[in-house]
């Protein structure tokens, strides 16, 4: 199909270019970025306005539950692939917490053969770190890689065993490996769901210190620190460190990479904008694992943000339904959807710092391609490049209420805001997968 996009604002934080331009595309790729009014030798066989709208690359999320399989009940492939165009998320990593865990290449190749056939988005998983993800015996890793995971993770849960950890760290340094690294403590905060302070003492929450966070990411630097000292390699295995939380863990990862080690990280959207002070009187939509935290841990995250040591914004979407969030605070199930709110929620973070918006969507676009690296082509606009596009009217306001959602699991803290910034159409591969008739 032949398409041409024309009138628009284009923002690619890859090559740092914010112009009014066209694109013009063809077979799935982008084959001229043009002035308006230029490339009128171009014969499209459909043509979008993009009149007082932004074209930016897809999102690229890293971190997207789609509950399957196993918790198809909770949510389904085409439902939440149906929120990420509408959020303008058109490649996205999903951890490897699915029932059973994906340490198997037939669970991968299945998922993989899912999405291919709905043929709308690009989905990458990850391969469990551990057998069943607990923590004891390695993945076949390689096997996993030839299946079609990008990297291996423990999703939410820790692995106790130190050394186990080091085996999987010299098992992904071997083969080129990038291991997914939730920093957590398997001991320290054990059964807390709320961040230590004083929110969670005067709720009487079970509660998770910030050491839960520092203790895991200073054992990790340590035996990352263990290859060239110990071990005789030169090159430290590659670690994404998801979801930080705390004002420590970002002070100690911008010294890990102020030394060099082979870091690099993500936050939550939901930690950007929301503290501990938003449970009020035990709202169970603000129970998120990692537990919201306290003002200067918020304020520490987004001094992260600005300075690069947070490389990336995620959705961290973990649809939950109804009947797991309408239970008191302590039993109710941790998650919120988050693929249609990233977005909005990091054009409000961009408003809020001043912050220029082909820097804010770098978060979501360049920053996140770049950390999964060459599984996705995506995250730039260029021609020849893979024509994965999010056009979005930057100053519509809406309001967020389960009716505007399309994910099955329509839960969020955010129930209520009125956020600025809503997709009108999503392009992947060239087709338009998702629009907004008025």
């Amino acid at each position: 199909m032949r398409l041409a996009i024309r009138h628009g604002r284009v923002v690619d934080p890859a090559t740092g270019i914010d112009a009014p331009r066209d694109l013009l595309i063809a077979a799935g790729r982008i084959v001229g970025i043009v002035a308006p009014g230029d490339g009128d030798d171009f014969k499209p066989g459909r043509t979008l306005d993009a009149t007082g709208l932004v074209v930016c690359p897809g999102l690229v999320d890293l971190s997207a539950r789609l509950r399957e399989p196993g918790s198809e009940y909770r949510a389904t492939l085409e439902s939440e692939i149906d929120a990420a165009l509408a959020g303008g998320v058109t490649s996205l990593v999903c951890p490897p917490d699915t029932d059973p865990p994906l340490d198997e290449p037939g669970l991968v190749e299945m998922l993989k053969h899912r999405a291919r056939t709905l043929n709308r988005t690009q989905v990458h998983p990850l391969g469990a770190l551990t057998m069943g993800l607990a923590g004891s015996a390695l993945t076949e890793m390689s096997e996993l890689h030839d299946a079609g995971c990008i990297g291996f993770s423990q999703a939410n849960v820790p692995i106790a065993d130190t050394q186990v950890l080091l085996r999987a760290l010299q098992y992904a340094q071997t083969f080129g490996f990038t291991v997914w690294w939730r920093p957590q403590d398997a001991y320290l905060g054990r059964g807390g769901v709320a961040a230590s302070g004083p929110v969670a003492a005067r709720l009487g929450l079970p509660s998770v210190p910030a050491s839960n966070e520092t203790v895991a990411l200073l054992t990790l630097f340590e035996l990352l620190r263990s290859f060239g000292r110990e071990q005789g390699a030169s090159v430290a295995p590659r670690v994404h460190l998801c979801r930080l939380s705390s004002a420590g863990g970002v002070a100690l990862v911008r010294a890990a990479r102020g030394e060099g080690l082979p870091v690099t990280c993500d936050v939550g959207v939901h930690h950007v904008h929301l503290t501990d002070m938003d449970i009020g009187f035990f709202d169970a939509q603000c129970r998120i694992d990692p537990p919201l935290r306290g003002q200067r841990d918020r304020e520490a995250i987004r001094a992260g943000l600005l300075d690069g040591t947070i490389d990336a914004v995620c959705s961290d979407h973990t649809p939950v339904d109804d009947d797991a969030k309408l239970l008191p605070f302590g039993e109710a199930e941790p998650g919120a959807t988050g693929l249609e709110l990233l977005l909005p929620l990091v054009l409000k973070w961009a408003d809020e710092e001043r912050l220029p918006m082909v820097d804010a969507l770098a978060r979501v676009t360049q920053c996140s391609a770049a950390i999964v690296g060459g599984a996705v082509p995506t995250g730039r606009i260029e021609v020849g490049g893979i024509a994965d596009l999010c056009l979005f009217a930057p100053d519509e306001r809406w309001i967020v209420s389960p009716a505007t959602l399309k994910s099955q699991g329509r839960n969020t803290p955010f129930t209520g805001y009125e956020l600025k910034g809503r997709v009108r159409a999503t392009v992947v591969g060239g087709l338009v997968v998702h629009e907004v008739r008025d």
